[in-house]
């Protein structure tokens, strides 16, 4: 699946029927919160109660590590010899559809073989990142006291992600102040018919994990009672076609612009200022995809 080997297309093929009933939760927030830690607390809670779970933890956000950056995830270890428990680390390396592609194919892997849960980790709250979570069924966003930019990133729009708020490091002084900042955040948004609700965790002691699960069930039920879950479902499985069809085309026309001389020119001539950005757009597409600009006139085909 990660290695974008045409094999992987008719395991997804032959698996897909067998698909849908695994629930899919990610997880998001900024660098250093305690996400890994959470999972852990949350799959032992699990496993206790003899559930099967799947851990896809994803890095979009180093274009160096070449893979996944496995340190933040040592704490997942203690869960590395249960076999009611796959854990995979993903980089941005080699997808050619990109990252959503190959966390749309892992889930669905996870999924048909029987994992009762899959966990979407991923790092920060970015364009990415949002398209790799979009797949889940209940979204958790973390956050830890002391951060300021956990704040702002909530005012700069990802508010409307988080179906859960998890605050980690409970014990920090400055813990309820940004529960009331989070709260007084949420409260503008009148229109959702479920309220995020704010569960202050301490990961490592496996503090209130209890209590953020319980929260994660009753966003469930709530679909469930709603019949969103399908229609939640649907959307997503649709917006996954077009972020990997996105991704496949952006991977088409790099490579397509690289081997051809003539479209090289035009990235040339825009660099140098003689050729505006949108006419070489519309010139690369129309050679690349054959597709002309409707509004102007050029779409012959």
């Amino acid at each position: 699946m990660e290695n974008s080997d045409p094999l992987a297309y008719e395991v997804v093929r032959d698996l897909y029927p067998e698909t849908g009933k695994a629930y899919a939760i990610g997880v998001t927030g900024p660098p250093g919160v305690g996400k890994s830690s959470l999972i852990s607390a949350l799959v032992r809670h699990l496993r206790e109660q003899d559930r099967t779970i799947g851990v896809v933890s994803v890095d979009p956000s180093s274009p160096f590590s070449q893979g996944a950056l496995l340190g933040d995830r040592i704490r997942l270890a203690d869960h590395f010899l249960d076999p009611g428990v796959f854990i995979r680390s993903m980089g941005t390396r080699g997808h050619l559809g990109g990252l959503a592609e190959a966390t749309l194919q892992a889930l669905l892997v996870l999924d048909a073989a029987g994992k009762d849960l899959v966990f979407l980790e991923t790092v920060g709250a970015g364009q990415s990142e949002v398209e790799v979570i979009g797949i889940a069924d209940t979204i958790v966003l973390v956050l830890m006291p002391g951060s300021g930019d956990s704040v702002q990133a909530l005012k700069a729009g990802i508010m409307e992600i988080p179906d859960v708020i998890a605050i980690n490091k409970m014990d920090h002084p400055a813990a309820k102040t940004m529960r009331n900042e989070v709260r007084s955040i949420l409260s503008l948004d009148r229109e959702r018919s479920w309220k995020p609700p704010i569960v202050l965790t301490e990961a490592t002691r496996g503090e209130n994990v209890p209590e953020l699960w319980e929260k994660v069930e009753e966003h469930r039920a709530h679909l469930e009672q709603e019949g969103r879950l399908e229609e939640r479902r649907r959307k997503n499985l649709a917006g996954e076609v077009f972020a990997v069809a996105s991704g496949r085309a952006k991977a088409h026309l790099q490579q397509a612009v690289a081997d051809d001389p003539e479209l090289r020119r035009l990235l040339d001539e825009v660099q140098k200022r003689e050729l505006d950005p949108l006419t070489a757009v519309r010139e690369i597409m129309e050679k690349v995809f054959h597709l002309g600009d409707a509004t102007d006139g050029t779409n012959t085909r």
